[in-house]
């Protein structure tokens, strides 16, 4: 295949803080997916990994939803 991807696609649950993500991923001249592979190789400590950038405050940080409750064990 001419435009096989050269890594299979991956999904996960994230509620519409993955709008805020992209905008933040943006301002800071990147995309989601490069963030994410980057959080990953400096989270499993690969040589050389860095933890991404944060970029400045901006309106995806306004908490727009509410937290998520941890299930309780009682």
């Amino acid at each position: 295949m001419p435009n096989a991807p050269k890594t299979p696609a991956r999904q996960i649950r994230i509620g519409d803080q993955w709008y805020d993500f992209d905008e933040a991923a943006k301002a800071l001249g990147t995309d989601r997916a490069t963030l994410i592979r980057e959080f990953i190789s400096w989270f499993l400590r690969k040589p050389g990994a860095k933890m991404p950038e944060r970029p400045p405050a901006g309106p995806w940080s306004a908490d727009k939803e509410p937290p998520v409750e941890e299930a309780s064990d009682g």
